[in-house]
């Protein structure tokens, strides 16, 4: 977002009163989302709740002393527009539809929910509220993938018949709730998975999938229907209808040489594009697009991007509260993602 956008929005708010926005989840990543909003300034930080009272009393300190409910359901009850979700996954959906119902749109950590149906009823809730509900896909936001999706969309690497995707994260999640199967909904694919599906199928314009096969392994043993234990490594191929080939790969605690490997790369009939994350980092990406041998860099860091899905969503939310279908490709991921698991 330019300084430029940014003064202008401003101008525009200064004519009407901001959307007020609840925060239910206030830990490293809410946290981090709640200030992101706070300190663009689309929207007022009302009030806070989180299981942890002292991340609750952190993050109401760090915008000025914002009210603390004393249980999530409260925090609906308080004169809100607005919602931003970040709990454990297997909260989402019932949180995001109590929020839906009480008239307040949200913005919800990923995945959106459990598995395809609790997303669907979810988005249901949303279209019969209709009100306005997202899920934090922070990836799409990077200015490296922003700048490719331009390229791909204007034809420049031609018809894309193949994609390569990856994230491999060296550490793993380091809370107790993400490797607990009923809170978690799964390992590593719907952890770090569930971002690779959604940006090869938003890149693409949300083809059909034809087919979905895959292979989970948890500390190198192949992981069955009938183990119930969470994957850390997979290995994914979609069919899609457009006839394109798209391969994902995805873990936790990986060997891999540095702390993650994220690559996202695509191969049309005119050439390649091709963002990658830099010397292992998290947060520093860059984009380059190949035409046979040679290659040429669209994007490099710095970019602040990791709370700029939150940061559009209340922009959005300043503009319109009223159901947006694009939604339902949530849904279509989901749907992905239970292929994958074979369920």
């Amino acid at each position: 977002m330019t300084r430029g956008h940014q003064a202008v929005f401003a101008q525009d708010l200064s004519v009407r009163a901001r959307p007020r926005v609840g925060f239910l989840g206030t830990g490293w990543i809410g946290g981090r989302r709640m200030s992101a909003i706070a300190d663009h300034g689309a929207v007022e930080v009302a009030a806070v709740f989180d299981s942890n009272p002292e991340a609750a009393a952190a993050a109401a300190r760090r915008v000025g002393g914002a009210p603390i409910t004393a249980s999530w359901e409260a925090l609906l009850r308080q004169r809100l527009d607005g919602l931003v979700i970040a709990t454990p996954t297997a909260l989402h959906a019932e949180q995001t539809s109590a929020a839906l119902e009480a008239g307040l749109a949200v913005l919800c950590q990923k995945p959106l929910a459990l598995n395809a149906a609790q997303a669907r009823a979810v988005i249901a809730a949303a279209a019969a509220a209709d009100r306005l509900l997202a899920v934090d896909m922070s990836y799409r936001h990077l200015h490296s993938v922003e700048r490719v999706k331009r390229l791909v969309d204007a034809g420049e690497i031609g018809t894309i018949f193949a994609a390569d995707l990856v994230f491999h994260n060296a550490y793993g999640p380091d809370k107790a709730w993400y490797y607990a199967p009923a809170l978690a909904g799964g390992g590593c694919v719907i952890d770090l998975g569930v971002h690779l599906v959604d940006l090869a199928l938003w890149m693409l314009d949300f083809p059909a999938v034809s087919a979905v096969s895959s292979r989970l392994f948890s500390q190198g043993q192949a992981v069955t229907g009938a183990v119930k234990v969470l994957e850390d490594y997979a290995s994914v191929r979609l069919d899609l209808a457009t006839g394109a080939s798209v391969e994902i790969a995805c873990s936790w605690r990986l060997s891999a040489g540095c702390d993650a490997v994220i690559r996202a790369a695509f191969y049309g009939t005119k050439g390649a594009v091709e963002i990658r994350n830099v010397d292992g980092s998290f947060y520093d990406f860059t984009a380059e697009q190949f035409r046979g041998t040679t290659r040429t860099t669209i994007d490099e860091p710095p970019d602040d991007w990791g709370g700029r899905a939150a940061v559009v969503w209340s922009e959005q939310l300043c503009r319109s509260h009223a159901y947006d279908p694009r939604i339902e490709q949530a849904a279509v991921v989901a749907g992905v993602i239970d292929q994958i698991y074979g369920r």
